[in-house]
């Protein structure tokens, strides 16, 4: 049975989230601020976390981030009043998996707690290794090693690369990249692709005589193995 964490100021908002989320079957803990949040996330370890953005004191964005300081893989799903673009992005660049507002119906929530552990816990039983150029990606072990070094990819990131790298050559649109990664569809105009994209180019190819992933201007994204020029 999953562990949810919620950490939401509003006893109303907290309490009817953790009386549903107890119905469709999960297990919950919460936190009424972000002290206490990080307090539970290091003593229980949960399998998702549902964070309320505009929190007293330390906000959900700084809070984001502690949390992704010591724990890469578990999804985190913002909650927030906040609706522009800006602060979607700001969210998923400090490393959340998911952005719901408010005001939300527990049903969508719950499907939206589902999709993302699907996706996390989900374990293959089959070795899936795939090598290009000087790069080697483990989607059974979750490695990532360029040049025989390890590269550490957040969640989100690993899953980008991984879809890209299984279609050596394939044009992704940044829409077929939300929602085969993010499991709905997702606002066309955003540019949280790019910035996921952009962080992963500077972790792969920092040190690789490669460059893996190609812009393709007005379309989207392909991933090949192109070796860098050197410079005169």
């Amino acid at each position: 049975m999953a562990q949810i964490l919620v950490i939401e100021d509003d006893l109303l908002i907290r309490e009817t989230v953790e009386y549903s989320l107890k119905g469709a079957g999960f297990t919950v803990a919460t936190a009424e601020n972000g002290v206490q949040g990080l307090e539970e996330m290091s003593e229980h370890t949960p399998d998702l976390v549902l964070l309320d953005l505009l929190l007293p004191g330390m906000d959900g964005f700084e809070i984001c981030k502690k949390i992704r300081e010591s724990d890469e893989n578990v999804p985190i799903i913002m909650i927030t009043a906040l609706e522009d673009q800006r602060s979607k992005l700001k969210g998923f660049s400090v490393g959340a998996d998911d952005y719901i507002t408010k005001p939300f119906s527990i049903e969508e929530l719950v499907a939206r707690i589902r999709a993302n552990l699907k996706r996390t816990l989900k374990k293959t039983t089959e070795s899936s290794v795939i090598e290009i150029g000087d790069l080697t990606l483990d989607m059974v072990k979750h490695t990532i090693e360029v040049g025989g070094k390890e590269v550490k990819l957040r969640l989100k990131e690993f899953q980008l690369l991984t879809v890209l790298a299984s279609g050596p050559g394939v044009l992704f649109t940044r829409q077929d990249l939300a929602e085969r990664v993010w499991g709905y569809e997702f606002y066309a105009s955003s540019r949280t692709i790019d910035v996921h994209i952009r962080r992963i180019r500077n972790k792969i190819e920092e040190h690789s005589r490669f460059s893996y992933i190609q812009t393709v201007h007005g379309l989207g994204y392909k991933f090949q193995a192109e070796e860098k020029i050197p410079c005169a």
